[in-house]
């Protein structure tokens, strides 16, 4: 297949044509057939029809998925890359043999063809037809696997939160520039069209007044978990090769899988699960997409007698010294699925989640409000998602959530797990993304990793 990066000169003609009269009514019929749920809303917006028009096949990414677990096949297979033409998926992997069969059972099914499958993802990577990866692995193989793609030439789209500490995100920064990379993390509220974007224009022409102040709602952590004797691991799955750069622990089945958000040694908890989504549109909103916060502090529990070990409650506040000295509080109260960004300006306040967007003067709001239904808008935001990353691939431009966008919003939730740990003020250099004069603090930016994986 031609390289992505010979054809980005290439005339932009079919990302630019107007493909509302090319929907195939075929592709419809064939989904519906397959048994995979897809959640297509019944009005389609302008990035849903151009994600479902049919480019030459000459014009398609070969994509590998690495990660075929609950999320990586439910919503990025079956969701958004099997109905989508303008990709072929041509190798599944997973550490898992379960997970990798029935992905490649799934791409049988819907595309009648076989795919190739995968334990390790560097031979999937070592495959010169392949264009580019989606990773959706747990946490902590995100930064090791981004890095082998790049160096292979892949483009890649990653899961949030797309790293497990500050110093993996900094690696990814400095590798894809060198490599040009199209790197879109998967922080799909930026492409939502409704309510985020809504509330960071009405910011940014100052609707509101001088931005002074933003509070994230999101919802407390998991608490307790059941402490149990370890276990044999199931047949199917490579335990070691799971835990990865990870400490070496015996297999519970409470670590694995979904429920690994509840582990320092995987993830941040809460903080970078619903955080990571949350502080990305913070960081959109201030302005700071390169940059970040100058001040941190902050208190948090943990669970003393369960098996999780993450930041149960927390409330954690920053000040952006370089953005006005914008203030920025992130706490566990309670919130709607996903988290609610209260924006507070000197002349009015907006209030924004995925199901609602509210002002005080709500005759400023007047934005499409899309779909009525919450699962409709949080597709079509997907669905955008990928078509920006689709179209960059193309012209070869950097997404809406590029790989820093990525990294610096991810730094707050890592941020504020550092502060929450430590329970006292850190300034922070946005900068040198460093702790000045503080070493404590600087040791907490990373990990030795296990065995010989390292960055």
């Amino acid at each position: 297949m031609t390289s992505r990066r010979t054809k980005a000169v290439e005339s932009q003609s079919n990302i630019d044509r107007d493909l509302s009269t090319r929907i195939n009514r075929r592709t419809f019929a064939s989904q519906a057939a397959t048994g995979i749920s897809l959640s297509l809303p019944m009005i389609l917006s302008p990035a849903t029809r151009k994600v479902l028009a049919a480019p030459a096949p000459s014009d398609r990414v070969n994509i590998g998925v690495i990660g075929v677990g609950d999320f990586g096949r439910r919503q990025h297979l079956g969701k958004l890359l099997l109905p989508n033409p303008r990709v072929q998926v041509v190798a599944v992997c997973d550490v898992d043999q379960l997970h990798r069969e029935q992905a490649a059972i799934d791409v049988l099914t819907h595309s009648k063809r076989r795919v190739s499958q995968y334990k390790d993802f560097r031979n999937l990577l070592d495959r010169k037809d392949i264009d580019a990866v989606v990773i959706a692995t747990p946490d902590h193989w995100h930064a090791l696997i981004a890095l082998a793609a790049i160096e292979a030439g892949k483009d890649v789209y990653c899961e949030k939160p797309l790293t497990w500490s500050i110093d993996e995100g900094k690696a990814l920064v400095a590798a894809a520039r060198r490599y040009g990379t199209v790197f879109q993390t998967g922080s799909q509220q930026r492409s939502d069209q409704y309510y985020f974007r809504q509330a960071r224009d009405l910011v940014h022409r100052g609707a509101i007044g001088d931005l002074q102040r933003i509070v994230t709602h999101l919802g407390a952590g998991s608490s307790g978990g059941t402490i149990v004797a370890p276990q044999t691991p199931p047949a199917s799955l490579d335990w070691n090769f799971w835990l990865g750069p990870a400490p070496y622990v015996d297999y519970t089945p409470e670590r694995c899988h979904y429920s690994f958000r509840r582990f320092a040694d995987y993830s941040g908890g809460r903080l970078t699960d619903h955080g990571a989504h949350q502080h990305d549109i913070v960081q959109w909103i201030i302005g700071a997409d390169g940059s970040g916060p100058t001040h941190v502090e902050g208190t948090g529990t943990f669970e003393e007698n369960g098996l999780y070990d993450t930041l149960w409650k927390f409330e954690v506040k920053f000040v952006y010294g370089a953005h006005g000295n914008v203030e920025l509080t992130t706490t566990s109260d309670p919130s709607p699925h996903g988290g609610v960004i209260e924006i507070y300006g000197s002349r009015g306040h907006i209030s924004v989640s995925r199901q609602r967007i509210r002002a005080d003067d709500s005759s400023i709001l007047q934005g499409p409000t899309g779909p009525e239904e919450y699962t409709s808008r949080l597709h079509e935001s997907y669905v955008g998602h990928y078509t920006n990353w689709l179209d960059c691939i193309q012209s070869r431009q950097r997404p809406v959530c590029d790989v820093e966008m990525g990294h610096r919003g991810a730094t707050i939730s890592h941020l504020a797990n550092i502060a929450a740990r430590l329970q006292r003020p850190l300034r922070w250099d946005p900068v040198q993304e460093k702790f000045p004069d503080d070493d404590p603090a600087n040791r907490l930016l990373g990990r030795a990793m296990r065995g010989t994986w390292s960055l």
